[in-house]
């Protein structure tokens, strides 16, 4: 019996989450929430935790318990702080994960619906089409020109071609590779045509699951910055044991009391030790990729998040990302009749010499569409031919011709229940379907000269053609059918109502905006001055392209921001002639064909709504909602994400320096020692959430998009951030110095010293803070109220202070 996906209800949503219950996540093993103990684990190879304990060790042996107990309080505290940072960050990626699980289209109570690929269950209908990923093992239902690239299951690069179930029977065996097989399998990919297909198996138990292959998307790779982070960390380590071990030994010959000597090194080692910096790095790229999620804009690679400051080119497609995606039929052409076919304009019947083009324009669609101009052509179509001879609910899909590189059309191959011959539906571009038809060339100019004014409105054009077909074998191509022209068609994708504020922004921001559409030059021209696009010097289409050697295109390239009738294989050259003058690229893309330039450009940019699992595999951002604007936020996020970086960086050098200075000093001037393991904790205490929540959290400045894109061969630790940095940090050390020297030459108790001392640098920590919550030293640039972290920081430091100063036990441990 053939198969009949309208009389196909799937399963019913309660047996789903029965099954979901029953068989799990479709899922392979990934990264899992790590337990607590895992997070202690890491903890006792953190070189800060050890001198904690160390010098805790060395208290408790000089007799000093309740230091020792003290700073073992602080240990619990540190754990405590990092448990919860570590948390924060691994539940980032997790989450981010979870989102770019492969998506599935299923029927479920007897709808269409797309799902995260992890739902999908044993027993569910999946529809496949061009540029999907097989979510689950499955058996072929119902196939059209079914082609899957299996090579990630068998090595083979070659397609294999596939057909359903009833056309061998249930018994036979289900494995990988080798053509005319009814079944498909987890993570491989559709290559061509469309098919129906039940899942058999999920999870562990697919072909996947079986060899132990780990699909998961999101990489936790070492980006730019945390490379950059690990060397500077591992290269102030050993600078700092260095200078450490020789306090030790000049504390020890020159007062000699080793057991001192050991503390006084440990607490320099405190000191110098940077242990937040990789904290501050892998905690703000996480949580931002996840703060940038909640904008619609996934982040399957964390690098990308540091790369977004550094766009510099955006390219962008027009359909469905500048445009609505939602597609309606304007205009349509008949033989020298025109008609407005707006909704506004549409007349309550449809005339006669319509319907023919109308009728095919509905066949060589799909038949449950998703692509937005079919599902356009379908509501039109449906509106005056639902109730006529014109409609064909039961007529049979028998075959498919589907796009290629060398002719822009689809045919449908049907079949009635009335008579035997073959009925074939050609839509596609008007040169092709002209092409098709074998139209003479006077003919062919009279017809393009109505696409184009066609176009000028804006407005994307289609041709439809028709043919009948006698014998009983198909043949390979379309060119063998006796195709007749019928008519144009005319679609109207709107313009995003925000998208010329959103490239306004971009201008602003240093940022050059290239239009990429396989449309008519004339709709994209339409389309860009409705936007605000600068057009440039010039334009280049598909056809100009294919001509120019890559020298040429280089050199035009620089002045060109509108490329029309473009393949997307040509999207690679386009990103590799910008990446040749120095820029950063951020290109979008939605289909198979799009992958190679989406893995070129610097930022590949995926369609999450319209776009192929091929192109969100292949790409390091998704947006989900398919929208311009929400790329131009991303990169503002990004920016904000860099910036709040260098901030927490310039704090860090700035507060660590007069630590270090005070510790350091009063060993080489043989001075009555200041600092000890339980002061520099207390100040950690402060750095700690300040860098990792504080910072993270600070709003962007008001001028962060009127900025040029930052380098990307800029460094984190660039001569401004360290200069600005050191000489925040000598300024402090200038005054605790000063005011030691004062103190001391008035004749004060050295615990007295001490507390002014701890005061000052306790202070000034928080004066620090405020300090770099700008990069303009202006706080009116931020928004501090709205930072509750800061204030918690604030609020808990100056309590613990006072408590230090007043409680007489605290005074007594801290030497006060």
């Amino acid at each position: 019996m053939a198969f009949d996906i309208h009389k196909i209800s799937g399963l019913s949503s309660q047996e789903a989450a029965s099954r979901l219950q029953q068989y799990g996540f479709n899922e392979l093993p990934q990264m899992r929430q790590s337990a607590l103990f895992v997070f202690i684990l890491k903890l006792f190879r953190e070189p800060m935790f050890l001198l904690l304990l160390a010098c805790a060790t060395l208290y408790f042996i000089l007799g000093n318990k309740e230091e020792s107990l003290m700073l073992l309080g602080f240990v619990v505290v540190i754990m405590g702080i990092t448990c919860y940072q570590e948390y924060r960050s691994e539940r980032a990626v997790i989450a981010l994960r979870n989102l770019s699980s492969p998506r599935a289209f299923v029927i479920r109570d007897g709808k269409g619906m797309r799902i995260a690929g992890r739902d999908v269950v044993p027993g569910d209908i999946i529809a496949l089409h061009e540029g999907d990923s097989v979510p689950a093992d499955s058996r072929l239902l119902d196939v059209t020109s079914l082609l899957l690239n299996e090579s990630i299951l068998t090595g083979e690069s070659q397609p294999v071609r596939k057909i359903s179930i009833g056309d061998l029977g249930e018994d036979v065996i289900s494995r990988p590779g080798g053509d005319d097989l009814p079944f498909v399998y987890t993570g491989t990919q559709v290559v061509q045509g469309s098919g129906y297909a039940e899942v058999i198996s999920t999870g562990i138990n697919t072909e996947m699951g079986k060899i132990g292959k780990d699909l998961s998307t999101i990489g936790v790779r070492r980006t730019r910055l945390q490379q950059e982070t690990d060397t500077l960390v591992r290269n102030f380590t050993i600078f700092g044991f260095t200078v450490c071990a020789l306090v030790v030994i000049i504390y020890g010959i020159t007062r000699a009391d080793w057991l001192q000597g050991f503390l006084v090194g440990l607490t320099l080692a405190m000191a110098v030790l940077p242990e937040e910096l990789p904290v501050v790095i892998t905690i703000f790229l996480a949580l931002g990729a996840r703060r940038i999620a909640a904008h619609n804009v996934l982040t399957r690679e964390i690098p990308m998040v540091e790369a977004l400051g550094s766009a510099t080119v955006l390219c962008v497609d027009k359909t469905g990302t500048i445009t609505q995606n939602f597609m309606t039929v304007s205009e349509l052409f008949v033989e020298g009749e025109s008609m407005n076919a707006s909704w506004s304009a549409l007349p309550e019947m449809l005339p006669e010499w319509f319907h023919l083009l109308v009728e095919y324009g509905v066949l060589a669609s799909q038949r449950d569409p998703f692509d937005p101009m079919e599902v356009a052509i379908k509501k039109f179509g449906e509106h005056y031919l639902k109730d006529t001879e014109h409609w064909h609910d039961s007529w049979r899909l028998i075959h498919q011709y589907p796009l290629s590189k060398k002719l822009l059309t689809i045919s449908q191959v049907w079949q009635s229940k009335k008579n035997q011959h073959y009925m074939i539906a050609a839509k596609g571009a008007p040169e092709d379907i002209f092409d098709l038809c074998h139209l003479d060339a006077v003919k062919i100019k009279e017809l393009q000269g109505k696409v184009h004014s066609i176009a000028n409105k804006g407005l994307r054009v289609i041709g439809v053609a028709k043919a009948i077909f006698t014998e009983t074998d198909l043949p390979d191509g379309q060119h063998d059918f006796d195709f007749e022209f019928l008519g144009l068609v005319g679609l109207e994708d709107p313009v995003r109502l925000n998208v010329l504020e959103s490239v306004r922004t971009c201008y602003q921001a240093g940022i050059r905006v290239i239009m990429i559409t396989g449309d008519y030059l004339s709709t994209a021209e339409k389309i860009a001055s409705q936007i605000g696009l600068q057009i440039g010097s010039g334009t280049i289409i598909g056809a100009e392209l294919a001509k120019m050697s890559d020298s040429e295109l280089e050199g035009l390239i620089k002045t060109t921001n509108i490329f029309a009738r473009i393949l997307p294989e040509q999207k690679l050259r386009i990103v590799n002639a910008l990446k040749a003058h120095g820029e950063i690229v951020a290109m979008t893309g939605d289909g198979v064909n799009d992958a190679p330039a989406l893995k070129a450009a610097n930022i590949g940019v995926a369609m999450g709504g319209r776009g192929t699992d091929v192109a969100r595999e292949s790409a390091g951002l998704v947006l989900l909602d398919d929208d311009f604007s929400s790329l131009v936020t991303a990169i503002r996020l990004g920016r904000r994400i860099y910036t709040n970086i260098k901030k927490a960086t310039a704090y860090l050098l700035a507060v660590h320096l007069p630590i270090i200075g005070m510790t350091l000093i009063p060993v080489l001037f043989k001075w009555p020692l200041l600092l000890f393991p339980m002061h520099i904790v207390f100040l950690e205490l402060i750095i700690d959430p300040t860098c990792s929540l504080v910072f993270e959290a600070v709003g962007e400045e008001p001028d962060i998009m009127r900025r040029a894109p930052r380098k990307s061969e800029e460094k984190l630790f660039a001569s401004k951030t360290i200069i600005l940095g050191l000489g925040q940090g000598v300024a402090v050390l200038v005054v605790s110095l000063a005011a030691f020297l004062v103190t001391r030459s008035l004749g004060w108790s050295e615990n007295n010293i001490r507390a002014v001392v701890f005061v000052i640098l306790v202070l000034s920590n928080l004066v620090l803070i405020f300090i770099n919550l700008s990069e303009r030293f202006l706080l009116s640039n931020v928004t501090l109220l709205s930072n509750r972290a800061l204030w918690l920081v604030v609020i808990a430091t100056l309590g613990f202070l006072t408590a230090v100063l007043t409680v007489p036990g605290l005074r007594e441990v801290f030497l006060l």
